[in-house]
């Protein structure tokens, strides 16, 4: 065995380790700006998803709020209706039946109120989830494929 042989760096070729390094590096740069792009359409998307959030949110509580006047309007009419008819009673008996029948016509009134302010909180839930649900799947999905 030579031992020119063993110490010899004649394999050893440094134009090759300089273009290793700078390839190395250019994928570095690539990958960081492809991942940057990325952060950035996903904080956009978050952001758009963020808006469309709030603005259902707020037409919302601007029909919550219409449907609970127009429960407070129906219920003023009918206790002021009441009244009147109490004003025109000419027995105790005629007074029992009308308070029965206000009673019985206040609950019903009052059930479908709940009924409807309730279906409109669920519509606007719905609403306002959508967003942020087609957001995550969106996301999932493109973990998936990546």
């Amino acid at each position: 065995m030579n031992t020119k042989d063993i110490f010899s760096f004649s394999s050893f070729d440094p134009s090759k380790m300089q273009e290793s390094f700078r390839d190395f590096a250019e994928k570095g740069a690539f990958q960081s700006k492809e991942a940057y792009a990325k952060m950035k359409s996903a904080t956009e998307e978050a952001t758009k998803t963020m808006e469309a959030t709030v603005q259902t949110a707020q037409a919302g509580t601007v029909e919550l709020g219409l449907k609970a006047i127009d429960a407070m309007r129906t219920n003023a009419d009918l206790s002021l209706s009441h009244m009147e008819a109490l004003l025109g009673v000419k027995s105790m008996a005629e007074l029992v039946e009308l308070q029965t029948a206000f009673i019985r016509k206040q609950a019903e009134v009052t059930i479908e109120q709940a009924k409807a302010i309730q279906e409109t909180a669920k519509k606007v839930a719905e609403t306002m989830t959508k967003p942020g649900k087609e957001a995550a799947e969106k996301v999932m999905s493109s973990l998936k494929v990546a």
